[in-house]
């Protein structure tokens, strides 16, 4: 089937639950898109509050401090919150790429004059429990005074598998980086051997149809090809461009002519970080208004599926910052309705 690019738009909407939003609970849906990207900490309970029904930022908290959920570095080398399963699974399949990352030096890698095992039994020693990041590094200077304490808790995060454990990530509740080993915190053992062709799977479920280079755009992992192409269950879509795009069999397709409502999302989301283009609900100028020199300038404005300007909170109220176009009175209306929503989740205490 050649599918149209406002096809793949709705499409990605419909399998993001932002066309109709979701009835499931938060932890169902975190597993269902493979984690939300959580950099910081709003941007998840942003992405939740956009795609499910009924939403209480608390539940969220709830899932971190009971450990069914973790926040870690897995995907791009970000920060994403995921199910406790996942957390290990995910991160031993991105751990490859880490590894380029250490092997590169500082900052974010080890120093050429300190081994990785070396490393790797100085942090066992430091890191008993959860410890803060500081204390962390702090004790690893001690151990490697040549290193300085400076990024040595980015070069940990990369060498082993550390959750940021609450009160970090927790909804309105100020903490600082502290670390645990993932598998010690959630109480599953380590993955050595990660599922590849579920993990695609499921990335395609969730964000397909897509390209072996989408699926590195979303996770970091690069050669992908020759694991799609050697997965004869999947389907094969095209392009405007007469590109190849699996799918799952099952993986539903939305015209493009859908209606897509406005919805509210935080700086940072998968839905347009998870395709090498980047181009599945933005336009060129779009993405150059969202993306400053270290990251994103605001929070997005989707509507009719297409970033279309930029927001922030500001004292529990949602500041419109810019619009890239005219809106509609029907799109205005519902960007309103979505604002007052927002606005209702930014009042929860």
């Amino acid at each position: 089937m050649r599918l149209s690019r406002a096809d793949l738009n709705r499409t990605l909407l419909a399998r993001q639950h932002l066309l109709r939003r979701s009835s499931a609970g938060p932890r169902e849906l975190v597993d269902g898109l493979v984690g939300l990207q959580a950099q910081d900490p709003l941007p998840a309970y942003l992405s939740l509050a956009a795609r499910l029904e009924d939403f209480d930022p608390r539940e969220l908290s709830a899932g971190l401090a009971d450990r069914s959920l973790v926040r870690l570095v897995t995907l791009r080398g970000t920060i994403h919150l995921h199910t406790a399963a996942d957390a290990l699974q995910v991160r031993a399949w991105t751990q490859p790429v880490l590894d380029a990352e250490i092997l590169k030096g500082p900052p974010n890698g080890l120093p050429p004059e300190v081994a990785r095992e070396e490393f790797e039994a100085a942090l066992a020693a430091a890191l008993t429990g959860p410890t803060p990041l500081r204390q962390l590094e702090e004790a690893l200077a001690t151990r490697f005074p040549s290193a300085g304490t400076s990024r040595l808790g980015h070069v940990a995060r990369n060498v082993a598998a550390l959750a940021q454990v609450p009160p970090r990530g927790l909804w309105k509740q100020a903490g600082g980086v502290v670390y645990e080993y993932a598998a010690r915190w959630t109480g599953l053992p380590e993955v050595t051997s990660p599922d590849v062709p579920a993990l695609v799977r499921r990335y395609l479920r969730a964000f397909g149809p897509a390209t072996a280079s989408d699926v590195t755009a979303w996770s970091g992992v690069r050669r992908l090809g020759p694991v799609l192409t050697g997965m004869d269950d999947l389907v094969r879509h095209e392009d405007e461009d007469a590109r190849v795009l699996f799918d799952v069999p099952d993986g539903p397709v939305v015209e493009g002519g859908e209606p897509a409502p406005v919805r509210l999302l935080g700086t940072y989301d998968n839905l347009w970080l998870a395709h090498q283009a980047r181009d599945r609900v933005t336009t060129p100028v779009a993405r150059q208004a969202w993306m400053g020199r270290n990251g994103g300038l605001g929070s997005v404005i989707l509507v009719d599926g297409w970033l279309t300007g930029l927001w922030k909170p500001v004292d529990g109220r949602v500041q419109v910052v810019t619009l890239l176009r005219t809106l509609s009175p029907r799109e205005r209306a519902e960007l309103d309705d979505e604002i007052a929503r927002v606005e209702t989740l930014l009042a929860v205490e």
